[in-house]
This record gives structure tokens, C-alpha cells and sequence, in this order.
């Protein structure tokens, strides 16, 4: 795949605020706040037996995992608007819609990052096994993915066409 494919997110300019503005809050007040919790948590007595203290490092953990997250993820966004491919072939910044083997109803979906909220659809990431499994492919094409818990599942691409927000 090529790099808007693959290690890429496109964002809309709203989406990308939003996020900085959650990174530079977490990564300010945000490790402020969280550092005092567990100071006055110390000064509580015995750590083994104090739930606070236990329960404001278990926050910063998870604080400092979305701080990582966040980093990553703007430091590899592109902001604006996926390149377009043509309708009928599948890639970030489509709405795909699919058909499961042996079933006749058919699920759509928004294939891009699943930070760029704005709209009703499931999104769903290029990197994850459906997303990465229609990406680069056409509408009449069947494909088969495994799913986390190793099934392998059919899906036959019934449409694509460019979201438009």
C-alpha cells in the first residue's frame, strides 16, 4: 500500500482541533491535575492499603496510554480531504457498503479514522482485518478477512462511493 493508504489518517480540520486540543489539555493541566491526586493520595499513609493513590496512578496510566495515542496519531494526520479515488474502488474517505458471505443483508460503512467523528456511519479503519481487507479493491470484488477470534469471513463489495460530509 502506499503511504495515504497505509500509515497515513486523513482528518477533517475540526477533527484534528479537537484532538490537539485534548493532547495539549492531557499533556498540561491534565498531568498537573493527576500528579496533585497522587501527592495528596501519599500523604494519606500506607500506599498498599490506599484506594485513591491506587485508583489516580491506574488514571495516569490510562492518561499517559491516550497521551501516546494522540501523539501518534496527529504526528502521521494529514488534514483536509482523502485523495479521491474513483467511485467504484474502495479507499479511505469512502463510503463502502458490503455484503456478508451467506447473508443477504448488507452493511455500509465509512472506511477511514474513527477520530473524525461527523457522521451516522460506523467507521471503520483501514488497518482494521474489514477495512484493511476491501482497501484497494472494487465494487463486484469478494474478499475474505479473519476477525480477532481467527474465523474467516466472506464479504463481497457491493458499492463505493465518496463520503461526503
Amino acid at each position: 500500500m502506499t503511504e495515504t493508504t497505509e500509515s497515513v489518517t486523513w482528518l477533517t480540520q475540526e477533527a484534528y482541533d479537537r484532538l490537539k486540543a485534548e493532547l495539549d489539555h492531557m499533556s498540561g493541566e491534565g498531568r498537573t491535575e493527576i500528579s496533585k491526586r497522587i501527592e495528596q493520595a501519599r500523604e494519606e499513609g500506607d500506599l498498599r492499603e490506599n484506594g485513591g493513590y491506587h485508583a489516580a496512578k491506574e488514571e495516569q496510566g490510562k492518561q499517559e496510554a491516550r497521551i501516546r495515542q494522540l501523539e501518534q496519531l496527529l504526528r502521521h494526520a494529514k488534514v483536509g480531504e482523502a485523495p479521491a479515488a474513483p467511485e467504484g474502488f474502495v479507499a479511505p474517505g469512502m463510503v463502502v457498503q458490503v455484503r456478508f458471505g451467506g447473508d443477504d443483508d448488507t452493511v455500509t460503512f465509512l472506511l477511514g479514522s474513527r477520530e473524525d467523528t461527523g457522521t451516522d456511519l460506523d467507521v471503520y479503519s483501514p488497518q482494521s482485518p474489514l477495512g484493511d481487507a476491501v482497501n484497494g479493491k472494487k465494487v463486484g470484488d469478494s474478499v475474505q478477512y479473519e476477525t480477532p477470534s481467527g474465523a474467516k469471513v466472506g464479504v463481497e463489495i457491493l458499492g463505493a462511493k465518496p463520503w461526503a460530509s
